[in-house]
């Protein structure tokens, strides 16, 4: 089936933040003058733009929010190293004419393409006349008197402040994982949890215990995250979240529920025996369930 004319949204949109989703508004309101909203991205994996700290979300994170929240019906993701070699007229031409069929197309100010970064916005509007598709650029949006970045969103995630980082987000930061099996101490200390691993190169917000709302089956949950390695049960694995899921009962394996964290609680720490452990998840359960 041919590609329809389409909006196309461009940008790494990592995090998908208020900026970000600016650029994508503006793209998914072409739909009422009949034009499929969709973003052109690349796989967060696959770029250099994740800044040393790691990448916010996952491609499946990204496509989740990007589908769910945003409004986009295609996305276009190709490896960055497929692209990164192609001059703009190449680009303009065969991918947003070409494969996405675009007759709008929306980016940031400052957005660049093309092989060494070598355009901008004025050539993409160039390219634009001579391949039939307008163009919009999208100012930075600032809250507060801040830019907002995804390089000031991993510095706030880095230091435990996700109330800050929320706010430049648009909505809180999400976990949304594949549930995978782990020693199930918590089913012996009668706080039953789910893993959810984080991917190599992703950025995990600071260790420690975070009050946080779990969605799955189409119902809300608080409670609480532990985000870190488990020091106290030697876990020596990939840092993962870990949630106590208050009021739920079932089996969540394989599944990929939706937590968000609302609230640094305290950091993690390795404590001196399991009782002492199971004491302080008991406390760390009633500050997180029972937040305002």
């Amino acid at each position: 089936m041919d590609m329809p004319k389409t909006a196309a949204a461009l940008g790494i949109f990592d995090g998908v933040h208020l900026g970000h989703r600016e650029v994508l508004r503006t793209a998914a309101g072409q739909k009422e003058n009949g034009l499929m909203p969709c973003a052109f991205t690349f796989p967060p994996e696959s770029t250099a733009f994740k800044g040393a700290e790691g990448y916010i979300y996952s491609s499946a994170e990204k496509e989740y929010i990007l589908r769910r929240h945003c409004g986009m019906e295609h996305i276009l993701s190709p490896e960055f190293a497929a692209v990164c070699g192609m001059d703009g007229e190449i680009f303009a031409r065969y991918i947003l004419a070409g494969e996405l069929n675009a007759a709008f197309v929306c980016c940031g100010r400052d957005f660049r393409f093309g092989r060494g970064a070598s355009c901008g916005a004025e050539e993409l509007r160039d390219f634009g006349r001579r391949f039939g598709f307008r163009v919009q650029t999208v100012e930075d949006v600032c809250l507060d008197g801040t830019r907002v970045s995804s390089t000031e969103i991993r510095r706030l995630l880095l230091a435990g402040n996700v109330t800050a980082a929320d706010a430049l987000l648009g909505e809180p930061y999400m976990i949304r994982r594949t549930v995978t099996h782990g020693a199930q101490l918590g089913r012996t200390i009668g706080f039953p949890t789910i893993n959810q691993v984080f991917e190599p190169g992703q950025l995990v917000p600071a260790f420690g215990v975070y009050a946080s709302l779990t969605r799955t089956g189409g119902r809300e949950y608080r409670s609480m995250t532990n985000i870190g390695v488990k020091p106290t049960v030697d876990y020596g694995g990939a840092p993962l979240a870990e949630t106590y899921i208050h009021g739920f009962t079932g089996d969540l394996y394989g599944t990929s529920p939706e937590v968000v964290l609302l609230r640094f609680i305290r950091p993690e720490r390795r404590f001196g025996s399991t009782e002492e452990l199971k004491k302080q998840i008991a406390a760390d359960v009633s500050a997180a369930v029972e937040m305002p």
